[in-house]
């Protein structure tokens, strides 16, 4: 498998505090490659020194076997978490707007179909769902017919239906061989897109791999899940939980007997849920902590 970008040994440093310690690993050409971590874990200022935007103190990144140059601008793709829009144009004048921006683009024609802009056309851009307004910001950074992708948080603050409608558009960029570096909070979202993902805490890569392949390596079974009211019984009879949003979670391989004993130490089963291991399992065994925090 090529890899379109190569990430050595890459440090940043502000002042006194290492906000990137040294990581390494690749990003595969063509898939969609999820950075996960929650907030101050050194994922935004990676990003940011992959995108170009700031230069890293020390390490290396290699673009398609080169070190990435004023070329590589024009060939990446960036959909801030955070972007501007001129006010008092319409969808279609944003997009014409930005086409100016490049030396080479994809027809405006070809980005309304891809993006699903159809009926929003001759909005103006300040009256835009939150939905509506991601996928223009979408448009916009494929405009330039980039070989990569990023997206920072982009489903962010939208509802669920808008997310999904979202993930749908992510995946017909991905059937385009264009590479997708996504940065999430929503698991749910990372295991749907992500081919590969690292995991970052403390500036540090905590874990890497497929979804698939670290669920595999660090669960062996299921989670049994109860009210959080009946955390304090747990500690008392010694069972092995976790914390996760307003549920405690012991992972077992063998629910009927973690079924038994719960009974016999006569902890209430009222609500109890059984399900598969996910990515918010996997970062909490990690880092103690939910990636959402």
């Amino acid at each position: 498998m090529t890899n379109i970008l190569e990430i050595k040994h890459l440090t940043k440093t502000f002042s006194d505090n290492i906000a990137v310690d040294g990581i390494s690993f690749n990003v595969p050409q063509g898939k969609c490659f999820g950075l996960l971590g929650p907030n101050g874990a050194g994922k935004t200022t990676t990003i940011e020194m992959m995108e170009g935007i700031i230069k890293p103190t020390s390490g290396e990144i290699r673009y398609s076997g080169r070190t990435i140059d004023s070329l590589y601008r024009q060939e990446v793709g960036i959909q801030f978490q955070h972007t501007a829009i001129q006010d008092f144009l319409t969808v279609k004048e944003t997009l014409v707007m930005f086409s100016k921006f490049y030396e080479q683009t994809i027809a405006i024609e070809e980005m309304i179909e891809t993006c699903s802009l159809e009926s929003i056309l001759d909005r103006d851009t300040r009256k835009l769902s939150g939905g509506q307004r991601q996928r223009l910001l979408l448009a916009l950074a494929i405009l330039n017919d980039p070989k990569i992708v990023f997206l920072d948080e982009p489903t962010t603050g939208l509802d669920p239906q808008a997310r999904r409608n979202f993930w749908q558009l992510v995946n017909r960029i991905k059937q385009q061989n264009k590479t997708v570096l996504l940065t999430t909070h929503y698991m749910d979202e990372a295991e749907s897109l992500c081919d590969e993902i690292v995991i970052m805490d403390q500036g540090k890569i905590i874990e890497q791999g497929t979804p698939h392949a670290l669920l595999e390596q660090n669960f062996d079974g299921v989670m049994v899940s109860l009210p959080k009211q009946v955390d304090e019984a747990l500690k008392a009879a010694g069972f092995d939980f976790q914390l996760n949003n307003h549920r405690v979670e012991i992972a077992t391989n063998t629910v009927e007997k973690t079924v038994r004993d719960l009974l016999e130490k006569n902890i209430s089963i009222n609500s109890m849920q059984v399900r598969s291991p996910n990515l918010e399992d996997l970062f909490i065994k990690l880092t103690g902590h939910q990636l959402r925090g």
